[in-house]
C-alpha cells in the first residue's frame, strides 16, 4: 500500500512512519519546508499524482495558548490544511486518517465522551480541529476521525518531559487537579492507527491508553517511577490564568474502536513506564 503522512516529522509521525514501513507498506513524508499544506492546488495536485491508497494527517498547529494568539496562522493550518487533505483525498480516492483532539469537547458531561456526543469546543485549537473534522466529512468519505489526547512520545516535547526537567530544578512543583483525561503515548497510538488503512470501518473513533488521571495524578506517577525528590502538590486551574481554556473533564471512550478492531490500548500507567525506560529515567 502506498501511504502519505503529512507532519511525518512530528511526534506522533515519527512513531508512525517507521512502524508502516515495518508492516511492508510504501511511505511518502510530508513536512515543512518541503510541503505546505495550505498552498492548496499544489499539495491537492502533487497528492493526487502520487496516487496513495492512504494518507494520514498528521500536520496541525497544536500550541494550545498560542492558537488564541495566532488565529490566523492556526485556522490557516488545522482548518483550510485539512479540507485540503480532503480534496486531494477524494480526488485520489485513498483512505484519510485525520488526527483530532479531546479539546472538542467542553468537558461538562463528567463521563466519558462518545463519538456522537456533543461537540463544544472551549478554546481556539479545538474549534480549527472540529472545523477539519467538519470538513473531511463532507469532502471525504473514506475517512477515519481518530481523536486522541495528552499526547507523550519520545520524539517531541510533553508535559512528561516538562515534569522531569522541573523535578530536576524545584524541590515542589504545583500541577492542577481539575482537568481529568487519559495520558497516550505516541507508539501505542501509531499501532492503532495502522489498523485504519483498506478496513474500510469508516467514520469517527475514540483512541487513547486506557485509564485515566488528573494532571497532578499523571505529574506525581512521573516523579515516583523516576524516583525523584520533588513534591508534587494539586492546585487549580484559576490560580494559573492561560490563553486556552481547558475542559475540566476530557475522557474520551474508547469502546466503538475497540468492538471494530479488537485492539486495545494500555493503560496510561504501562506506558509510561515503557516510556521513561527509553528515556533512561526509569528508577523501578
Amino acid at each position: 500500500m502506498r501511504i502519505l503522512v503529512t507532519g511525518a516529522r512530528g511526534m506522533l509521525g515519527r512513531d508512525l512512519c517507521p512502524l508502516l514501513r515495518e508492516q511492508k507498506h510504501e511511505v511518502i513524508e510530508w513536512d515543512l519546508p518541503d510541503h505546505d499544506i495550505t498552498n492548496v492546488t499544489p499539495t491537492i495536485a502533487e497528492a493526487t499524482k502520487l496516487k496513495p491508497n492512504a494518507i494520514y494527517h498528521l500536520a496541525a498547529y497544536t500550541d494550545v495558548d498560542g492558537s488564541e494568539k495566532n488565529r490566523a496562522e492556526v485556522y490557516k493550518v488545522n482548518t483550510l490544511g485539512t479540507w485540503t487533505l480532503a480534496l486531494a483525498a477524494r480526488d485520489s480516492k485513498a483512505d484519510l486518517i485525520y488526527i483530532s483532539t479531546d479539546y472538542v469537547f467542553d468537558g461538562d458531561k463528567g463521563a466519558p465522551y462518545i463519538e456522537n456526543d456533543k461537540t463544544r469546543p472551549l478554546n481556539y485549537y479545538g474549534a480549527t480541529k472540529l472545523l477539519g473534522e467538519q470538513a473531511i466529512q463532507r469532502d471525504a468519505k473514506r475517512h477515519f476521525i481518530c481523536r486522541t489526547s495528552w499526547l507523550f512520545g519520545p520524539h517531541g516535547r510533553s508535559f512528561v518531559d516538562t515534569i522531569l526537567r522541573l523535578a530536576k530544578e524545584k524541590e515542589t512543583i504545583e500541577v492542577v487537579e481539575d482537568q481529568r483525561g487519559s495520558p497516550t503515548f505516541t507508539q501505542d497510538l501509531a499501532s492503532a492507527l495502522a489498523l485504519f488503512p483498506g478496513s474500510k470501518q469508516y467514520g469517527i473513533y475514540h483512541v487513547s491508553n486506557s485509564g485515566t488521571c488528573t494532571w497532578f495524578e499523571f505529574a506525581r506517577e512521573i516523579v515516583r517511577m523516576a524516583a525523584l525528590k520533588t513534591v508534587v502538590k494539586p492546585t487549580t486551574s484559576d490560580k494559573y490564568v492561560r490563553p486556552a481554556r481547558r475542559p475540566g473533564y476530557s475522557v474520551l471512550d474508547n469502546g466503538l474502536f475497540e468492538a471494530r478492531f479488537k485492539h486495545h490500548l494500555r493503560p496510561w500507567q504501562e506506558a509510561l513506564r515503557e516510556f521513561l525506560k527509553q528515556r533512561g529515567a526509569l528508577a523501578e
